[in-house]
This record gives C-alpha cells, sequence and structure tokens, in this order.
C-alpha cells in the first residue's frame, strides 16, 4: 500500500441530522437556480423562518444558503475545472500520487488478491454499521485489512444487500460498534498528531483500480473530469469506461468520485444521489479558503 501528502480538509462538522433537512433545500436551490431565488423563497418553500434557514444550513455548511448556491453555478464550476485543469498531473509532481488524505487521515488503497476477486471475497469476514455523518446516514464495512465500503442512503435492507451483492463470498455481520470507531475517525472532529493509515480494501478490475487510485489523488475542493482522469491513467480514449469505473466505485467520500464532473461542468450522475453529490461539493467549495497542504 501507499501513502502520500495531500491536501487538508477543514473539520468536519458534527455529525448530526441537519443534512437531512438541508438536502431538501438544496435541491429546491438546484432546481430554481435560474430564477435566483431569495432567503425569504426559500424560507417560505420550507415553511420556516428566514433566519431558521439561515441559522441551519449555516450551522451545516459554513456559509449562507446564497454563497453556497453561488458554489454551485455553472459558471463557477466551469472557472474551478479550469483552475483545476491537470490537476492530477500537478499532484504526480508534488508527490501526492498514491493515496489521499481526509483531515488528518492518509488513507491507502489494496485490492483484494485475485483469488478473491475470482470467490467473491470468500474466507474474508467483514462487519458492517450504519452511522450518521454530516452527509446522511452511511453504511460502513470494514475487515482487518480495511474498509470496504462506505455507501449513503436510507434504505437499509438495500444497502445490506448491495454489499453482499460486492462480497458474495464474505461473512458479513452487523455489528455498529465495530464499525463505530472508524467512522469518528473519518467524520468526528480534527485530531491533531500522527496516526497509523486509514486502510481501504477493495473488490474492482485492474483497470477499476487504476481510476479509483486516480481518484485519491484529487485535492480535496479540486475537480476534474473523466477525460482528464482517463489521461492521467494512461487510457486517453477511456473516458466513458472511467465513469463506469467512477459509478462503481464502493467507497463514497473517502475516494472522492464526488469530484469528477462532465467536460461540460455539469455533475453528472451519483451513485448516491444528484442532490448529495451537490452536497459534497458545495460544502467543499465553501471551506477550500481553509484547506492547504502541509507535509506530515
Amino acid at each position: 500500500m501507499e501513502s502520500a501528502r495531500v491536501v487538508v480538509p477543514p473539520e468536519l462538522p458534527e455529525p448530526a441530522h441537519d443534512y437531512t433537512r438541508v438536502a431538501t433545500m438544496i435541491a429546491w436551490l438546484r432546481q430554481h437556480a435560474a430564477q435566483r431565488p431569495s432567503l425569504a423563497d426559500l424560507a417560505r418553500q420550507a415553511g420556516v423562518s428566514e433566519f431558521h434557514v439561515q441559522r441551519l444550513f449555516t450551522r451545516w455548511a459554513g456559509v449562507s444558503p446564497k454563497r453556497f448556491l453561488q458554489t454551485l453555478a455553472l459558471e463557477d464550476i466551469r472557472r474551478r475545472l479550469a483552475d483545476s485543469r491537470n490537476v492530477l498531473e500537478l499532484a504526480d509532481d508534488a508527490g501526492l500520487s498514491g493515496a489521499g488524505r481526509l483531515h488528518d487521515l492518509v488513507v491507502t488503497l489494496e485490492a483484494v488478491s485475485p483469488g478473491e476477486l475470482r470467490s467473491g471475497g470468500a474466507g474474508v469476514e467483514m462487519a458492517y454499521g450504519f452511522h450518521d455523518t454530516p452527509f446522511g446516514q452511511c453504511l460502513l464495512a470494514q475487515t482487518a485489512r480495511g474498509v470496504c465500503a462506505l455507501r449513503f442512503g436510507d434504505g437499509r435492507e438495500e444497502q445490506v444487500g448491495a454489499l453482499g451483492a460486492d462480497w458474495p463470498g464474505a461473512g458479513l455481520v452487523r455489528d455498529d460498534g465495530a464499525t463505530a470507531g472508524t467512522a469518528a475517525r473519518i467524520f468526528g472532529p480534527l485530531q491533531r498528531g500522527r496516526r497509523a493509515p486509514l486502510a481501504l480494501l477493495v473488490r474492482g478490475t485492474n483497470f477499476q483500480i487504476q481510476v479509483w487510485r486516480a481518484l485519491l489523488r484529487i485535492p480535496f475542493g479540486a475537480l476534474t473530469t473523466y477525460g482528464a482522469v482517463a489521461q492521467a491513467i494512461g487510457h486517453p480514449r477511456a473516458a466513458r469506461a472511467v465513469g463506469s469505473a467512477v459509478g462503481a466505485n464502493p467507497v463514497a467520500w473517502l475516494i472522492p468520485c464526488h469530484r469528477v464532473l462532465r467536460e461540460s461542468g455539469a455533475l453528472g450522475g451519483y451513485r448516491w444521489g444528484e442532490t448529495r453529490k451537490a452536497a459534497l461539493l458545495g460544502w467543499e467549495a465553501a471551506h477550500m479558503g481553509e484547506a492547504g497542504v502541509r507535509s506530515r
């Protein structure tokens, strides 16, 4: 497994239930962005006071609804794409290739062996649990070798079924207590000081692993395109195949597939919902000024 120095995002907000309420506002704001809705418009839609909307949104995103909407405007997205042009090559030049870092975490990636891939993870013992995060509830699954899945969504049975489909040969056991520490490490307050890397263990084809490793090199707040990822892994004509691999990413947030957009600047799809992708991108954009590169 490899590790690297990468961009350090700011501290995440405490996990809470704000996201569920804010997500509805984000979806409405995006739907009506062309009309430039005011805070009063959003408050009427939400059925609460302007003061409450402003407080709720700022508590979750760190910025006002107006500023958040600006971060998702097509012109702003295109500007950020231009600013982030060749971001993967720049990451290589800076010695950031191989793994990503989430606040104080160094994230490393290991692929299962060919035998484990063929068997669907036979013999792998995996604990999974459900946890609140700043971006909604997640299913987190891990083995002694690392995190295998981080999935967002409300349907618990569907999430467990999808996990089983990804790892048909593994032994799955629900144990929220076993995964709670990892969830707190990922989404909890920033803990200063050097700690062991957070390992990821994933099942995927060689091409998918190449793509997921490339995603780990996208810095916090930066954006790139499917074509740029294809270029970076040495398959410049494989943008569509890259899109499929991005969509198959089993570990949300830690492997930042939400930072990959269409060439036009459109968000494109997202495995865990386009509104959540907008929330992730908007939250990062709102905090970009607080992020920076530092050496370990």
